[in-house]
């Protein structure tokens, strides 16, 4: 966090943390406990639980990520029936705004401390006030609902669904797979007000699912490791940064890729052969490429074709064809008696593909051929100057929200002249493994940390809609 994100979060929750802590001062004096107890984080806690009656060990459910926002609702919500607080508005108001509700509650002569509500003395003094109609307890276990789902799908797990064949046939279009949150730590909310279990748009009206006026810093909570060369992964799509249809980072469209390069690594590809630090990287062994086919019979088989997976099939003349498949697809097709050859479509070292990352004339890359290129990592420091410029621009100025200016040989960020930059956060190198039917990291470059979501696991169901039945093989299928 940068020094003016951190202020601007000081200025806006400082006074409401203020708020909240005088009308703990005034409730905690009240219930004869001394006011200053209210400013001890942690301490001011465990007086609420003893308050409410509630056991003392409940503090230690609050260590634990998604439980400790369930357990922190319970705690405050029996914390204000032990004032006479039973309502429904009452309860949701010290979750939604307690700075609010807490002073008011504070200061108000009317409001007493009518003794431990976990108690059963207390239930018999107050049945006919706890005593709950129908309609409040289907609304009380829908609210539940909701947020034990929201909080499972934010902090967890979440599932999602293959749309394109990028990862092909690694991962095909119509299969569900779950993905980690916990495997590299959770992605805390950046945009916390949102419409529940929409991503970016609303399901019937097409209007936007969240409301950005309220935006937190990047936070993630920790993990079990840190995203590793060939891990599948799920994360934002970074160029929506460019879109006129601005969203925010955790708003933005979910991609999933194969990650080729971590922080640090000196990466390069050579005729469509991944290199990390100069060694050869493993290739997915499932992933397609295109091939050139001649085929002397003029057409292919449709039993051959669904078998041997042979997709985006186009035909050039009338023994010439192109299309995707796997290694092991092409060593099979060439065993066919009407196949005369079958060759990986490579593009030439030294062609220049403007589409390719950076796009600049000066780096003559295409999508087989590029490199090498070194992934920013945390506290790494660059040297600026013309050929590293196109390269690093974007990470610095759009990732890292710095403003950069060049004047002729000059490069300024932030009003100041830099030769060098030293880059914040980590950042990665995604591909597909439909090496030639992907959109990643060679067209668009860098994946920075804050737009991880998480690891994908394993495929939970596959549809087929071609011929509209599940794929059985692929139930329950882990992702390598």
């Amino acid at each position: 966090m940068d020094i003016a994100t951190y202020t601007a979060f000081c200025l806006t929750a400082g006074p409401l943390i203020i708020l909240m802590i005088i009308g703990l001062w005034k409730l905690f004096e009240k219930a004869g406990r001394p006011g200053w107890e209210s400013l001890i984080p942690v301490y001011s806690t465990y007086i609420m639980l003893k308050l409410s009656g509630r056991p003392w060990w409940l503090l230690l459910l609050l260590l634990i990520p998604g439980i400790n926002i369930i357990i922190g609702v319970g705690i405050a919500i029996d914390f204000i029936k032990s004032y006479g607080k039973f309502k429904i508005s009452q309860n949701a108001a010290v979750i939604l705004v307690p700075f609010i509700c807490l002073p008011k509650w504070g200061f108000d002569k009317n409001t007493r401390y009518l003794g431990p509500s976990a108690s059963i003395d207390f239930h018999e003094e107050h049945r006919e006030n706890l005593q709950k109609s129908s309609t409040r307890e289907w609304a009380e276990a829908v609210i539940f609902a909701v947020v034990a789902a929201t909080l499972i799908r934010s902090l967890f797990i979440e599932a999602y669904t293959i749309p394109t064949p990028s990862m092909e046939s690694s991962l095909l279009v119509g299969d569900f797979l779950f993905v980690s949150k916990i495997n590299y730590g959770a992605r805390l909310p950046m945009t916390p007000v949102a419409f529940p279990f929409a991503h970016h748009t609303m399901p019937l009206t097409g209007g936007k699912a969240y409301w950005d006026g309220i935006k937190l810093p990047y936070f993630r909570l920790p993990g079990f490791g840190d995203v590793k060369k060939g891990d599948v992964v799920v994360f934002n799509y970074p160029m929506d940064a460019d879109s006129p249809f601005y969203r925010p980072v955790d708003k933005r469209e979910n991609y999933i890729k194969r990650c080729q390069g971590t922080p640090g690594d000196t990466l390069s590809l050579l005729n469509a052969q991944v290199y990390i630090n100069g060694k050869a990287a493993i290739t997915p062994p499932h992933g397609e490429m295109e091939y050139m086919v001649r085929n002397s019979a003029g057409s292919f088989n449709r039993q051959v074709v669904f078998d041997l997976h042979l997709s985006d099939i186009q035909q050039f003349t009338n023994q010439d064809f192109m299309m995707n498949m796997t290694a092991q697809s092409a060593a099979l097709l060439k065993q066919q008696a009407d196949i005369k050859s079958v060759r990986p479509n490579i593009r030439l070292r030294g062609v220049y593909d403007p589409e390719i990352f950076p796009h600049s004339p000066k780096f003559r890359w295409n999508v087989d051929n590029l490199g090498s290129i070194i992934i920013p990592k945390k506290g790494w420091t660059v040297k600026l100057d013309s050929l590293t410029l196109p390269i690093y621009r974007r990470a610095i100025e759009v990732y890292e929200q710095n403003k950069l200016q060049v004047n002729g040989n000059n490069i300024i960020i932030n009003g100041k002249p830099a030769s060098s930059y030293t880059f914040k956060l980590n950042y990665y190198w995604m591909m597909g493994d439909n090496r030639h039917n992907s959109e990643d990291s060679r067209f668009w470059g860098f994946v920075p940390e804050d737009h991880i979501v998480g690891k994908a696991l394993f495929v939970w169901m596959s549809w087929d809609a071609e011929v509209h039945r599940i794929r059985w093989s692929r139930v329950m299928r882990m992702i390598h």
